[in-house]
């Protein structure tokens, strides 16, 4: 019926910098009055959206959101580390432009061979995790509040190598610095565990779950998931480059924990679709997909670890236009069918 409030959970993957086209999906996704987010699953940079994305609803509803993520965005533009020289950014309008001069860069060449060669445990007192000051600022009574959407952040147990979801009082400084952590670039971050007392430490989520879907089984969380897609599953072209085959090598590991989820859920709908699961038994998940493939096949992993303002802008401004597209295609399929062919996407 119109003007049916439609309830989805968001699955937000990360991507360092690229996840700002994720950010111009939920910008645009919050204009839509009679859609209501109801759960979000992030990682690294999707955990970062996603706590600014709760905060900001939870502080000053659907204007407080897309203010606070852009504050986010704002604050991750201005990051000081790693960053191209600002006189040099003018003359990068294009980010396919960005991505293949800041690739082929000396700056940027040498901190990737640093990084490969030099632990970040060797700067000792000298080190310091880039996004803290960023990340502190969030309001933690808000991210953590049993109000509003139903957060969960994923990381990676270092000794274990087990994916961690933190939710509800666990999320924390520590818990998004830890999905966010990359292990050749910084120190793995150390969370005490609440039931045992004793720290353990965690890297990236990526290699574990990107994001992880299962947190969104919940009875209590509607059947849709949106997956906000930053790491392309396809690439055109095979890489050559020591660079672009490290960089594919990162991509495919960081979507195989979504693939193998996503097969699961492919398997799940078939037993009910065949009347081998009884209806209710488990949850019959209706997936979605926001993605723009084409534009982050142009991109690069520079352009994934500098977070330039103009190449941000750019990201941004193609995910408000993949929303749009989404929505014009497939609004009135949420809460009622799926609107993506699994089998083609973790198929051969």
């Amino acid at each position: 019926m119109a003007g049916d409030i439609k309830r989805i959970n968001l699955a937000l993957q990360g991507g360092g910098a690229h996840g700002a086209f994720t950010w111009g999906v939920l910008d645009r996704l919050l204009e839509e009055r009679d859609i209501e987010i109801a759960g979000i699953s992030g990682t690294s940079a999707g955990a970062l959206n996603g706590a600014a994305l709760k905060s900001g609803l939870l502080e000053g509803g659907r204007e407080g959101a897309k203010d606070m993520l852009a504050w986010l965005w704002g604050r991750l533009g201005a990051v000081s580390d790693f960053r191209m020289p600002a006189w040099m950014q003018g003359f990068l309008p294009d980010a396919g432009v960005s991505a293949r001069l800041m690739a082929n860069s000396l700056p940027f060449s040498a901190l990737e061979s640093w990084s490969r060669v030099i632990s970040p445990y060797a700067l000792g007192p000298f080190y310091a995790n880039p996004l803290r000051s960023i990340v502190e600022k969030f309001d933690y009574e808000e991210v953590c509040a049993q109000s509003g959407p139903q957060l969960c952040v994923c990381a990676t147990n270092v000794r274990t190598g087990k994916v961690r979801v933190f939710t509800g009082d666990g999320i924390s400084t520590e818990s998004i610095l830890a999905s966010a952590c990359l292990p050749t670039l910084f120190q793995a971050v150390e969370v005490v565990d609440p039931e045992t007392g004793e720290p353990e430490h965690f890297w990236d989520g990526g290699y574990t779950g990107n994001p992880a879907l299962f947190p969104l089984f919940d009875p209590a969380l509607p059947d849709d998931v949106v997956g906000i897609n930053i790491n392309p599953l396809n690439r055109d072209t095979i890489p050559r480059s020591a660079q672009e085959i490290q960089n594919r090598i990162n991509e495919i590991s960081f979507n195989s924990s979504l693939l193998r989820e996503l097969r699961a859920i492919a398997f799940v709908q078939r037993l009910i679709e065949e009347g081998r699961m009884p209806e209710g038994r488990m949850k019959r998940v209706l997936v979605h997909m926001i993605a723009d493939d084409a534009l982050m096949n142009r991109l690069s992993v520079a352009t994934k670890m500098v977070p330039l303002p103009a190449v941000i802008a750019e990201l941004k401004a193609a995910g408000r236009i993949a929303a749009d597209d989404f929505l014009a295609r497939h609004k009135d399929d949420l809460n009622r069918r799926q609107t993506v062919e699994l089998e083609k996407m973790y198929g051969s």
